[in-house]
């Protein structure tokens, strides 16, 4: 979501994001979360409070005046960047180590069914 200004109107923010803004908190569905101070008093809503509860990314582009609003992460970031050594299985059955190709390009491709 793109904003040219941090308040926005409730219904605006609740059509783009799917979150409701209530009195009781922020809702979608079955679910409030508690934004104390997200309602302001005229009636709009303030983003950055919203965002900070929901867990939503906000960056800045001040040479534009422009915000950027991501989505829910509902999750926490990654203490550390490093990724684990899984052992895998070549073409013929065997296994190896992902570390074991340390230093050669390598093309992984992953698949899921959902």
């Amino acid at each position: 979501m793109l904003l040219t200004s941090l308040r926005v109107a409730p219904a605006a923010f609740a059509a783009r994001t799917g979150w409701d803004p209530k009195p009781e908190g922020l809702c979608r569905g079955d679910v409030c979360v508690p934004a104390p101070g997200a309602l302001l008093p005229e009636g709009s809503l303030d983003v950055a409070v919203a965002a900070d509860r929901l867990q939503m990314p906000l960056v800045e582009d001040p040479a534009h005046g422009l915000w950027a609003l991501g989505p829910s992460s509902g999750g926490q970031a990654l203490a550390v960047a490093e990724a684990s050594d899984p052992q895998l299985e070549d073409r013929d059955g065997r296994p190896f180590r992902l570390s074991s190709l340390r230093g050669r390009r390598v093309v992984m491709t992953a698949w899921a069914s959902w």
